[in-house]
């Protein structure tokens, strides 16, 4: 019985001393914004839908958003505002009052396809469109996820005043 205590014993600490090493690479490999300001170290469950269905994003995958966004959206909507109309940032308030509304990955993903104005009446080429061969669905939909998210939990995201 002391035998099978003492391997138990040592096979546990192993165990737990590999998980102690991997926590810092674990943390280190999370984006320190997502971390910080959108509070996500783990997957969140973001809206797809009117119907509430609901899909996980790990917070690599908002990491990958937040670059595209960076990369690909920052010099018309630097924190969220839009500088070509400022009366439509990215708050999560304007996002719902777009018609349709752009407070889902689906929706928001439809709109960065196919931009149109707020009311939704016609197509506007303020936005650019993001078709297919330039970003991925799965791209696209990291793209949408960290705008939700920041419209959700970042400070400041979408205000009208700075």
């Amino acid at each position: 019985m002391r035998l099978f205590c003492k391997i138990y014993l040592v096979t546990l600490l192993l165990v737990v001393s590999v998980m102690l090493q991997s926590l810092p690479a674990l943390a280190a490999s999370i984006d320190p914004y997502v971390a910080r300001y959108l509070h996500v170290t783990e997957p969140i469950a973001l809206e797809m839908n009117e119907q509430g269905e609901t899909r996980p994003f790990s917070p690599q995958e908002l990491a990958q958003g937040k670059e595209l966004f960076e990369n690909n959206c920052m010099n018309c909507h630097v924190g969220g505002a839009t500088l070509p109309d400022p009366l439509v940032s990215l708050s999560l308030t304007k996002l719902k009052g777009a018609n349709p509304p752009r407070n889902n990955i689906n929706n928001l993903v439809a709109y960065l396809r196919r931009p149109t104005v707020y009311d939704g009446s016609e197509e506007t080429f303020w936005c650019r469109q993001v078709p297919e061969s330039w970003l991925s669905q799965e791209q696209v939909e990291s793209l949408a996820a960290f705008v939700l998210t920041a419209a959700q939990k970042a400070p400041g995201w979408g205000a009208e005043t700075f």
